[in-house]
């Protein structure tokens, strides 16, 4: 699977509070959710973020809370992939499980721009920097992994089998 789009670069530690703020978690509406995405560092996100696009990030993305919301909300956003150096662990688990795809490479995080355009193959963990002309390398997900994203998260993975 190949994904291309405008990244959407933050930097570290960005908090779940962050991602998706406390007084819009009394929904379970994934729309809603997503029309208050990153609002509190980045005003202008969900006017501009395009299907496909890609957020790229630094170390710790996702840290605090383990609410499912915030991996929910970047997803229903529109971004088709989260690149950061590194995760926080409930929220990389939290994506996987509801089909956001995210991948660690420290590379890719220092180097990318926002307004970058770049493509991720999912099959290599090739990164290709368009605007750059730059190639990184990150783990490839795992085949079961891959799935997971593909069904659009763990539960409808299951429910197929």
């Amino acid at each position: 699977m190949i994904v291309k789009g405008k990244v959407h670069k933050y930097g570290d530690n960005v908090d779940t509070d962050v991602i998706i703020p406390a007084r819009y978690l009394n929904t379970a509406n994934h729309a809603e959710l997503a029309a208050h995405c990153m609002e509190d560092i980045d005003s202008k996100f969900t006017s501009v973020v395009k299907k496909g696009d890609i957020m790229v990030a630094g170390s710790n993305f996702g840290c605090g809370s383990s609410r499912e919301h915030a991996p929910i909300a970047i997803k229903e956003s529109g971004i088709s992939v989260v690149i950061a150096k590194t995760f926080a662990r409930i929220f990389y688990r939290n994506s996987i499980n509801i089909g956001l795809a995210i991948l660690e490479c420290p590379e890719a995080s220092e180097k990318i721009s926002a307004g970058d355009e770049v493509e991720v193959d999912f099959d290599t963990g090739i990164i290709t920097n368009h605007t750059k002309n730059e190639t990184y390398k990150a783990e490839p997900f795992p085949e079961f992994i891959q799935n997971i994203i593909a069904k659009g998260g763990l539960m409808n993975s299951i429910s197929e089998k």
